[in-house]
């Protein structure tokens, strides 16, 4: 194999399993790797190995899965709690080293080596004891330390009335890249506010593999799909745009699909109820959807420049997407003519009324733009882009030549 420079230090170029080609900087241009050599990458993260009430697993799962493709050695470290055992989609898988653990002790010295052997390092947000781990990634000399927030306007919300189990805030300026699920103001602040060296938006995407068009089912046919973790901030919302079209219209179905809804809580008897819709079932719920709803969480809206992960797998199966307007929706898909913006119960009702066809050609072209801009393949490009960034960044700061 051929060697090449990776950071200072040479490196083996390694072959890529799904293409047969060597990966390295000017070696796979189809793959746009910003840099080349045997990388290894080690994550430690809320969970890889669960979709059950939260929404970081599935994009974990696409961009690992095209950092796999493009030959990277990846490990992801998952702390086995029991709410995600109970709801756990696999236990190990075929594009990263899956290790669950049951405490940081157990698992640190294991952990460390293979973080010290690694050429990137990301700590997710909400990984029990983050801020511990972090203190000990922080120690390795080799590795590009990253940290991913997933949660972006929620951990700077709280980091101001104190430290949070997966990070404090002196630690910000201590990780080489800072990536965020959220754009718009918060990267400035980012940096500016926060002291991160370098803050880039790293947003939510599909995996068009796992997401796609299916034929519809029955139990999932209905005029207008949830998808969505129970939270108290966007209740009211999802009763005015979800629930009241429901009572208004009791000849149509309705599914909401999410858990941890509280038990008392009521809902018409024309709404059909899923605790937990495993990732393998969502194509085939969005595809039996005459139409689907987004509803954002209101530290998210206030923010804006934070899409949900649901956005891209609705449309990448082709679904038309009803959604709760926050500032910069224009910036990911066109308001006018790919998606429909909603603000209360009779904007909803005169939509499931419209046309089918008319529809069915807005969900067209989301799709499509999903396709070319929010997969996990752009994903997977723009997180080595920014690490490359990073390790340029950090070269120049050390007065080291890149």
């Amino acid at each position: 194999m051929a060697a090449s420079w990776l950071w200072g230090q040479p490196t083996l170029l390694c072959s890529s399993p799904s293409k047969g080609k060597y990966v390295g900087a000017g070696l796979d241009r189809a793959n746009d790797l910003p840099f080349g050599g045997c990388l290894k990458i080690t994550f430690f993260g809320l969970t890889l190995s669960s979709s059950w009430g939260n929404g970081h697993a599935t994009p974990y799962r696409a961009v690992l899965q095209a950092l796999h493709r493009r030959g990277i050695d990846l490990v992801f470290y998952e702390k086995d709690v029991p709410y995600y055992a109970k709801h756990r989609d696999f236990s190990s898988c075929e594009y990263c080293d899956l290790e669950l653990y049951s405490d940081w002790n157990s698992v640190q010295a294991q952990a460390l080596r293979d973080a010290g052997e690694s050429d990137i390092v990301v700590v997710g947000s909400y990984t029990p004891e983050g801020a511990r781990i972090g203190d000990d990634l922080l120690k390795l000399a080799k590795p590009l330390h990253v940290f991913y927030d997933l949660d972006t306007p929620v951990t700077l919300n709280r980091l101001n009335q104190g430290p949070l189990d997966y990070l404090r805030r002196e630690q910000i300026p201590e990780f080489d890249l800072y990536l965020s699920f959220t754009g718009g103001g918060l990267i400035c602040r980012l940096e500016q506010q926060y002291g991160a060296r370098i803050a880039r938006p790293l947003y939510g995407c599909v995996d068009p593999d796992e997401y796609h068009r299916v034929p519809s089912r029955d139990d999932f046919a209905c005029a207008l799909s949830y998808v969505g973790t129970y939270a108290p901030d966007r209740q009211a919302k999802l009763d005015e745009l979800f629930l009241e079209p429901a009572r208004q219209r009791t000849d149509l179905r309705f599914v909401l699909a999410g858990s941890l809804y509280p038990f008392e809580w009521t809902w018409p008897g024309n709404v059909a109820r899923f605790e937990h819709v495993a990732p393998s079932d969502h194509s085939a719920l969005y595809s039996s959807s005459l139409a689907t709803l987004n509803v954002t969480r209101q530290e998210m809206a206030a923010s804006g420049y934070c899409p949900s992960g649901r956005f891209f797998e609705a449309a990448a199966c082709g679904t038309p997407i009803l959604t709760d307007y926050w500032e910069g929706l224009e910036s990911f898909f066109d308001v006018q003519c790919e998606l429909h913006v909603v603000h209360t119960p009779d904007d909803v009702l005169a939509l499931l009324n419209a046309p089918p066809g008319q529809l069915q050609q807005a969900a067209e072209r989301a799709r499509n733009r999903t396709l070319e801009e929010h997969t996990g393949e752009v994903r997977a490009k723009e997180f080595l882009a920014h690490c490359e960034e990073a390790y340029r960044h950090k070269n120049l700061a050390a007065g080291v030549r890149a």
